[in-house]
């Protein structure tokens, strides 16, 4: 989704490719793949149809950033710092919004505001940048501040048009939208984008590409829900010997349509004790959960090291694998 640069309109993806004169460092204080993660690529494709940077579908139509997305809302209110991703001079900032979901209420709700709060930072040379989403009441900048790479802007939200707590990036270079995984004119080669990484050398290794990715795993006494996960409530609930049930979960992000996933627990012997072997999924998905589990046996259940795998299958080859466990305590 395009999203307004409060008075900066959005441009059409260039197919320019920049001599390297930004370098961008991540704007978000976290790990990628381990306390953060890439929702969305920007979107390639102008017409019809959606493809990011890798030809894939980690994107939707007409989306002109990178979304960053932190693992629950529990992660958000602890506070992640969104940071300037170069130096630069603050443009114009908006803070005040709610942290509250578009689930239920709409866009209209957020029409001509789905930036959220947020910040548009002249970075030089003709390069701007938007970042969007952040935390009510978490801006630290103003307009005309001058920041170095890393100064802190403000912390991860819910504010604007999202469903869920990160930080949507945008970068232009002279109004034209950019995608910082590759700036290159468009290829007939898939695997040899990415070559024109606008990113710092020392992140690139963070930031390969994924097509798909396990965003929450765990396990909890009990049946699990998509808003417990998001809550962070699930993680909380910790199993033990005596526990009416011992249930494995995971929350995917990327998932394409056709895939085909399975989540296996095994017990404290090694031996598989349940499997959830879900349908191949009917179209792509953003976000999908699954959770796959036992009743308490007679006596309760053994205590040591309970493992689970998540499997994802896409046109019949592996895709996505996560094996995860739990010390099992009376």
């Amino acid at each position: 989704m395009r999203l307004p640069a409060f008075s900066l309109i959005a441009l059409c993806l260039s197919g320019t490719a920049y001599a390297q004169d930004i370098s961008l460092r991540l704007p978000v204080a976290c790990e990628i793949g381990r306390t953060c993660f890439i929702q969305h690529y920007v979107d390639h494709i102008q017409d019809s149809g959606i493809a990011d940077y890798r030809c894939g579908t980690m994107t939707y139509d007409g989306h002109d950033g990178t979304d960053i997305r932190v693992p629950t809302t529990a992660a958000m209110k602890a506070g992640v710092d969104v940071v300037a991703a170069a130096d630069g001079k603050v443009l114009r900032t908006r803070d005040g919004m709610e942290d509250i979901s578009i689930t239920g209420r709409g866009r209209e709700s957020v029409e001509n505001i789905e930036c959220g709060n947020g910040a548009v930072v002249d970075h030089g040379n003709g390069w701007q940048a938007q970042y969007c989403h952040m935390a009510k009441g978490s801006l630290s900048v103003k307009s005309g501040d001058v920041l170095k790479a890393g100064d802190k802007l403000g912390q991860v939200g819910l504010s604007g048009a999202t469903e869920f707590p990160h930080l949507h990036f945008t970068l232009r270079k002279d109004g034209k939208v950019v995608d910082p995984f590759d700036t290159a004119p468009p290829t007939k080669s898939c695997d040899s984008r990415g070559a024109s990484s606008l990113w710092e050398e020392s992140v690139r290794p963070s930031l390969a590409y994924q097509a798909g990715s396990v965003l929450n795993k765990g396990f909890a006494p009990g049946p699990v829900s998509m808003e417990g996960i998001e809550s962070g409530s699930a993680e909380q609930n910790v199993p033990t010997t005596k526990s009416p049930a011992l249930v494995a979960y995971v929350r995917a992000i990327g998932l394409k349509g056709g895939d085909v996933q399975t989540l296996t627990l095994f017990d404290a012997d090694g031996k598989p004790v349940a499997q959830n072997k879900a349908p191949p999924l009917d179209r792509n998905k953003a976000q999908w959960m699954m959770f796959s589990g036992v009743k308490q046996p007679d006596g309760g259940f053994k205590a040591g090291l309970y493992r689970a795998i998540y499997r994802v299958e896409r046109e019949g080859k592996p895709a996505i694998e996560q094996a995860f466990g739990i010390n099992l305590r009376p």
